[in-house]
């Protein structure tokens, strides 16, 4: 009778240990996740600048657009938290989008190498975010998963362990942006 309750008690101290260590690793690997992401964003904030530069010559009637970018772009090298950093990628999204859609306007913008190699490059920085972030809010599902589902979430709650935060975008932003391509009277 002894090594029965020896052997429940080894037990439920190796699945505590077991839990524990998967929270733990789950955790790691979303602060991971997170850097890759603050990789990919600094990638596109070193670039922004340089495209803002070369179409500022072109785009001589449009500065309180290029303006409006690096403003976007500012407060999201500032950003802190998840959701903040998240509400303010998606405003410089926005404001990035106005810019390419002004671009079509300006036939020689368009042709330039540069311009065009630095649309391609954010081109791709843009599909490398979205899925660091798709990674990220992956590992955010499964670790709070884990944290909720019983019996796990008696080693959660025990070690204090708090819910990840998804990168999501904000109500405001789920509708189709409206672009206005009108040129100023």
């Amino acid at each position: 009778m002894g090594w029965v309750v020896l052997a429940v008690l080894a037990a439920a101290v190796l699945w505590v240990v077991v839990s524990y260590n998967a929270l733990v690793t789950l955790r790691n690997a979303i602060q991971n996740a997170w850097k890759q992401i603050d990789v990919q964003l600094k990638r596109r904030h070193d670039l922004i600048p340089n495209l803002v530069e070369t179409v500022r010559g072109y785009m001589k009637y449009e500065q309180q657009t290029l303006e409006k970018v690096m403003e976007a772009r500012s407060r999201a090298v500032t950003s802190t938290s998840v959701k903040d950093s998240a509400a303010a990628e998606n405003a410089l999204t926005q404001s990035l989008g106005r810019i390419f859609a002004l671009m079509e306007n300006y036939p020689d913008l368009k042709a330039d190498d540069n311009v065009l190699r630095l649309q391609e490059e954010l081109t791709t920085t843009e599909n490398q975010i979205t899925f660091a972030r798709q990674y990220y809010n992956d590992l955010v599902m499964r670790y709070n998963t884990k944290q909720e589902v019983f019996p796990g979430n008696l080693v959660a709650s025990f070690f204090d362990f708090k819910p990840g935060e998804f990168f999501a975008v904000a109500e405001t932003d789920k509708g189709v942006p409206r672009v206005d391509l009108s040129l100023p009277a």
